[in-house]
């Protein structure tokens, strides 16, 4: 199934909890906005596209769950309600910018009450589509960097299970898997929350795709010895000068790839470029709960002193000048970054 579907009988959107993955596949319905807000911020639904679909669904559900018989009204309470959503998680620039797209509905539509929760679950359904349109588009532009016998470090999960449906940079490796390409993927596990050796190397059991987990400290080593043709990794944030905000490690592992001469890719759609910030610099970054950090255990037992305090931060900004290319559903995107994100926000498609 896709990672969010609509579940009709229950008017719910139905999320894979994936802080349930790889132990267990299991399916949780959101009935309500809040609900949607609790998934986000849990990251039981992950991956900066997945979470820009999942907020569209929370304004249908929102709107549906509604007592509101004024269109005024509603229009009102759907824009505070957006608002909560948007405060769940702050660098993945996907969740504000398919509320926008939703907020642009709510304010220019006149018409009945009942019409607009219509429209705002139908307009949930289209971006979800959308979503899995572009993913499998730059899938297709990001396979032909792809040879034959390449040997890949990806970081965190990009995969179908952060997305709608095929993934991003995860995506563009199934895809060249599928093009009968030879390949072989080393997982970074992505601390603190491993979504790489929890998410993505499930995602590539189910492909077939051969795979080594990894450490996040040893993707150098393994670049020194030879033993690595590229560096793929997602985005939750681009700035329109190419800078990329990704999952904390991103910009650790692009330095070593620079380094060693190793090319880096950074995949997206381009739903995730924020076309009002110039640089990284203005990117804010999350910092989460020092728990993840902290409560790591070896052999059932927490591994930190008593009284050991943490910093989290989710995220870290790879600067433009270490991305070989950005892999986008209008193509491949080489240096200077900033003309061809601008020409593609001045023809309106950001």
């Amino acid at each position: 199934m896709r990672t969010i579907v609509w579940n009709e009988e229950k008017h719910s959107a139905d999320i894979i909890d994936q802080n349930a993955l790889p132990a267990d596949y299991r399916i949780i319905s959101l009935l309500s906005y809040e609900d949607v807000i609790g998934a986000i911020s849990h990251m039981t639904v992950r991956g900066a596209p997945a979470i820009g679909v999942t907020a569209a669904y929370g304004m249908a559900l929102a709107a549906m769950r509604s007592d509101k018989s004024d269109l005024n009204a509603l229009k009102v309470q759907l824009g505070e309600i957006s608002k909560e959503i948007g405060a769940a998680r702050p660098t993945a620039v996907n969740l504000w910018n398919m509320l926008n797209r939703c907020l642009d509905l709510i304010n220019t539509f006149e018409g009945q009450v009942d019409e607009l929760k219509a429209q705002l679950l139908s307009f949930a359904h289209e971006l979800a589509d959308e979503d899995v349109e572009m993913n499998k588009r730059l899938s297709t532009f990001g396979a032909d960097l792809i040879n034959d016998g390449d040997r890949i470090v990806h970081h965190c999960n990009t995969g179908a299970l952060a997305t709608v449906d095929y993934g991003t940079a995860l995506g563009v490796i199934r895809m060249a898997h599928e093009q009968g390409k030879k390949i072989h993927v080393y997982v970074d596990e992505t601390r603190p929350r491993l979504q790489g050796a929890r998410l993505t190397a499930w995602e590539l059991k189910q492909y077939g795709i051969p795979y080594d987990i990894i450490t996040d400290s040893s993707s150098g080593q393994l670049m020194q010895m030879g033993m690595v043709n590229k560096v793929f990794f997602g985005a939750d944030r681009v700035a329109m000068n190419g800078d990329v905000a990704n999952k904390i490690g991103s910009y650790m592992l692009a330095l070593a790839a620079v380094d060693n001469k190793v090319p880096v890719y950074s995949v997206f759609p381009t739903s995730t470029v924020d076309v009002s910030i110039a640089s990284g610099k203005e990117i804010e970054i999350e910092q989460r709960d020092e728990r993840e950090v902290l409560g790591i255990s070896l052999n059932g037992e927490i591994v930190v002193p008593d009284g050991a305090t943490a910093l989290n931060y989710a995220f870290d900004v790879t600067p433009n000048r270490l991305l070989t290319g950005l892999v986008t559903e209008h193509g491949v995107l080489y240096p200077p970054f900033f003309e061809k994100l601008d020409k593609i926000a001045r023809k309106g498609q950001l």
